[in-house]
Order: C-alpha cells, then structure tokens, then sequence
C-alpha cells in the first residue's frame, strides 16, 4: 500500500485501522458497521480525532498515563537525542539516563533504593512476584511463596497478574491461573461489608487481612500486594487507620509489603506516590503510566536494600535475580522520564494536583447535591470517582448500560471520562476521573458540567 497515500487520506487510515488492528478492550463487532476512533493530536488536555473533533481528556490518555498533558516538545526531543546517540543495551549493563533517572526516583522515594527496568505495569509486577517467590525458595525453604491480593485492586493482565485480580470479569475466562494467590476482602467503607464505619471500618479491614494471613499460616505469606488507592476497581480511599494496621500487620509476620503505585505514581494524588499519603514504608514499588507521561515505554521495580541484598550471594550459582525485561533496555523510557520528573517539579504538579482535586471534589459535590443518582464520591487528588446508585438507601447499583451511556453522552459532548466496566459483578456503576496533572479550574468546570447534562439525560 502506498504509506504516503495512506498518511494523507483519513479514509484510508480508518479502512486500514478497520482491516487490521485489534484495540484493546474492545469489541470489534460495532466496526462493522461504525468507524473505530483513531486519535491524532494532543496538547494540553486536548486531543483531536482523524474528523477533526476536539475532545477534553479526563482520563489521561484513556488509561490514566499522560500525567504532564500532550504536546511536550521537550520530551520529545530528549527521546531523540537519547536514542540516537544509544537507543538500547540489554538490562545486564546500565546506560546514562537509566543511572541518572534511578537516582532522581529514589530520591523521592526514602527508604527505597534499587530500581529494575521494565515495560509495562504488569510486567512490573510480574518481576515483584518473581522477586517474592525466589526469595521463599532461597531463604524460607520454598514454604513462604503465597502472594495475598486485595478484593477490587488490578495488578495487569499477565496470567500471573491475573492470578492476583481482584476484578471477576476482568479475569473471566483466563483460568486457570497460577497458584499461591490468595485474595482478601476489599477496603471500600462505602460498600462496607458489616455496617461499621470510619475507623471502626479500616480497622476491621485490616483484621479481614489478618484472619486470611492467620487461616493461609504466616509462615506461607510472601508478601502483600496492594493498590495505595484502588483505581480500575472504584477509585476506593482506604478508611482512616487501614494503611497504618497493614503496615504492623507485615512487620509482625515478616511480610513484604508491595505497593502497586502503577497508576498513582507520579503525582497523580498530589504526592509523588500514593502510599506517601498514608505515611507507609514498602519494601516493593511498582510504578508504570506516569513514569515518563506515555511517551516512552518504561516501568519500575523500586526495592529496598534489604530486599535487594537477599540476591548477593556469590556461593550459588542460581541466587541472582534470573530474569530479564528486553527492552527494559530501552533507553527511551527513562530518558523520557527524567524530563517528565523535571516538568513536575518545575510546574509544581503535585501541588496542582491537590488544588485542583479539592475543586473537582467540589464540583462533584454540587453534583451529588443535585442528582440523587450520585451515591458517593471519593477521591485523592487529581483521581476521582462517582458511584451511581438507583437508590441512596439501598445503594442498588446503577446498571452499567446506563453508566456507559453517560460516558458516550459525554464522549458526544467532547469529554472523554472513564467508568468501570466489565470489570466486577454487577458493581460497574462508578464514573472515574484521572485528567492530567496541569489541569485548570476551566477545565475541571468543563468536564463536569457535561457529566451533569449527561447524567440528566440519561438517568433523568
């Protein structure tokens, strides 16, 4: 096919799209008969499609990456620079910018020391998982290898990481998944599973862990793997006193405490990582979609020393960390991440993150006010969600026909949100929001005032 002709002509691009590309998430029985969307610009918070409709993004990218907007040249150019000066060595040698941005990251990261390239979120959490289970064999005789994961939270779309879902449909149909995970029950005090509340209600949350590790036997768990804030699963903010009774809850039965920070990372709550809003210390990181904004492919295994030196043993030949990430070597990835790391700090995007998450909260407050559909709002920062219910005292769910067809009212409207869908049992009923860390007031106020007209127009 003539690729310059193709270039030039949207109806071309649409066909071949149509004719060979599998989206994700998606299914492809509606492009028989409608077009795919196919994105083609952004700035700002603003994306245009191959019609030329412009759209605000509330959802960074769709998937909660693009964490210092669209459009920043000096990303791009320092990509460039980097990968055509070196654009990759395998992981068993370092490179420039994967030594400088280790160290701007671990800065920000106290207690946290080593940094092991990667991908993607769930290759990340896969090297944690490795990590886990090598660990058992060389130190606790193989016995401590069980990973405990928590009801709602995602860890990626690996069998592996599956194997740690705590979202049904999202792992429906993959079994049979691998061994030695075990889940516990979800921390949402919204949808409490006793009635108790506030403090009460994080400190039975954190005794449902207890009883799970008590039941499986301490001595079988290997670590505790954990969303700081519960993203795909209903932006969920744990209650009051949860984070602090986990931690004790690790210390006392020697349990790694692995954090999965692979979409709050990176300013997305107002501080660099979500777990620093609750004043936790893991042992295991795994960051991903804002490392480097989406511009680049990289993710990260942050550890602690004492995590990392469990692999120094020059006596056997099989103690090191065997695995490798391919293009984890990509210098790219880290060279686009230095320059998003500056950009936040430059623009002070943590700080707008809080700002601007108190008036989306506020906002979505009014909005709760006026709709009787809203059953609760909860968020951190730039990261929000609404549950929409049928009825506030029953809290029965709205079904999820109704929610997507908000989001395609807003989608109408030139907003792009996020809800979830397919994703748990007839619980699907929450609109998420994640928009870009430079976004205004104008923006927010946009944003919300077409989930206001989409809410009344479908719901009534």
């Amino acid at each position: 096919m003539d690729t310059q002709h193709l270039a030039n002509d949207p109806d071309v691009i649409v066909e071949a799209d149509r004719a060979h590309v599998w989206h994700h998430l998606s299914q492809h029985k509606p492009y028989e008969t409608i077009d795919p969307r196919i994105i083609v610009e952004g700035r700002g918070m603003r994306v245009w499609d191959i019609k030329g409709k412009e759209h605000i993004d509330a959802v960074s990218g769709g998937v909660w990456t693009v964490n210092v907007g669209y459009g920043r040249e000096r990303i791009g150019k320092a990509i460039a620079e980097q990968v055509t000066k070196m654009c990759f060595f395998g992981g068993t040698a370092g490179t420039i910018p994967g030594a400088q941005f280790a160290d701007m990251l671990t800065a920000k990261m106290p207690g946290l020391d080593r940094v092991y390239y990667a991908n993607s979120g769930s290759e990340a959490n896969e090297k944690a998982f490795k990590m886990v289970r090598q660990i058992s064999h060389k130190h606790h005789g193989g016995k401590k290898y069980k990973i405990l994961y928590r009801e709602r939270d995602y860890h990626g779309t690996t069998i592996a990481a599956l194997s740690a879902g705590g979202q049904d449909e999202r792992n429906a149909q993959y079994g049979p998944f691998a061994p030695g995970f075990v889940r516990v029950p979800h921390c949402l005090e919204y949808r409490s599973q006793d009635g108790t509340l506030g403090e009460e209600y994080g400190a039975k949350a954190a005794q449902a862990i207890e009883d799970v590790i008590i039941a499986e036997g301490p001595e079988t768990i290997g670590a505790l793997c954990l969303e700081p804030i519960t993203a795909g699963g209903g932006i969920i903010v744990p209650p009051k006193g949860y984070w602090e009774r986990v931690q004790e809850l690790c210390k006392k039965y020697d349990i790694l405490l692995h954090i999965d920070e692979v979409v709050c990372g990176l300013g997305r709550t107002g501080t660099w990582f979500g777990y620093q809003q609750f004043g936790v210390q893991p042992d295991i990181v795994t960051m991903a979609k804002g490392v480097a904004s989406g511009y680049a492919a990289i993710s990260c295994c942050v550890t602690t020393n004492r995590v990392f030196e469990m692999f120094k043993d020059d006596t056997d030949r099989l103690s090191y960390f065997r695995d490798i990430s391919t293009f984890g070597g990509c210098t790219a990835g880290p060279a686009a991440a230095i320059e998003n790391m500056k950009i936040i700090e430059e623009e002070d995007l943590l700080g707008n993150s809080a700002a601007m998450g108190t008036h989306l909260m506020d906002r979505l407050s009014e909005m709760m006010e006026k709709h009787s559909w809203i059953g609760d709002i909860r968020g951190k920062g730039l990261f929000a969600g609404a549950e929409l219910v049928k009825d506030r005292e029953t809290k029965e769910p709205v079904d999820e026909k109704h929610v997507m067809a908000i989001v395609a009212d807003c989608m109408a409207q030139g907003v792009i949100i996020g809800a979830t869908n397919r994703s748990l049992p007839a619980m699907n009923n929450t609109l998420l929001f994640a928009p870009a860390l430079i976004a205004t007031k104008d923006d927010l106020d946009q944003v919300t005032e077409a989930v206001d007209k989409a809410i009344g127009r479908v719901l009534g």
